[in-house]
């Protein structure tokens, strides 16, 4: 069932056999493109990288077809490329390597075993995204409070955080200003969301109305 299709002709690369390869890439490169738009926010030049990564890896594993020499001309060939472009997400790089798996399959002629693996990946990839799963319970919030510096921060909420908060803490602190205010960051959990501009009501008035931004918590760029 998993048998290459570059197999019937001896190892040697032929029209037939290469188109086909190259219809299967493209085809599952559109359908891996397809699953990341449907997770996520895509831009319009990572789609078509998605498209046309497995293609490319595909032509690749074609021409080194088991040479040693070819092999290390390529491997030269790339190290000579430089990618200067901002860090992806760690869902971006996961899908960078399945379009790249999917080429090195379609590239040995293993057209069966990639559409199996598209398949199979794709639908772990949409249940993941779609459901729950490793998402933050409860009503956690980001919470950002800008203070004066002449405020004691380790203590100066305790109070409001017990009363409108399940737990709170406190991740980073940072001097703004020329060093004349600091930037609190806490990890909140309201015990009632309906009671959040009842919280930052009571915050802006122990900050001087300073700015207060309470929002989804994020993680730094999604880091593996």
């Amino acid at each position: 069932m998993f048998t290459s299709i570059l197999t019937a002709t001896g190892g040697s690369l032929t029209v037939t056999g290469a188109t086909a390869c190259t219809l299967t890439s493209i085809i599952l490169g559109l359908a891996i493109a397809y699953i990341y738009m449907s997770v996520g926010r895509c831009s319009k030049n990572f789609a078509i990288t998605l498209v046309t990564l497995p293609v490319l890896v595909q032509v690749v594993i074609m021409m080194v077809n088991g040479n040693l020499g070819t092999s290390v001309a390529i491997l030269g060939a790339f190290g000579l490329v430089r990618f200067r472009s901002v860090p992806g997400t760690s869902k971006e790089i996961s899908c960078v390597f399945f379009a790249m798996a999917i080429g090195l399959a379609t590239g040995m002629g293993y057209i069966t075993f990639a559409l199996l693996i598209t398949i199979v990946v794709g639908a772990l990839l949409l249940v993941l995204t779609k459901t729950n799963f490793a998402e933050p319970k409860g009503d956690t919030k980001q919470l950002k409070v800008t203070i004066p510096e002449v405020l004691d921060y380790t203590e100066v909420f305790d109070d409001l955080f017990e009363r409108y908060t399940k737990s709170a803490r406190l991740d980073k602190v940072k001097t703004t200003n020329l060093g004349s205010m600091f930037e609190l960051q806490y990890e909140v959990v309201l015990k009632d969301v309906r009671q959040e501009k009842a919280f930052i009501d009571e915050l802006r008035c122990r900050n001087g109305n300073l700015t207060i931004i309470c929002s989804r918590p994020q993680a730094d760029r999604e880091q593996l």
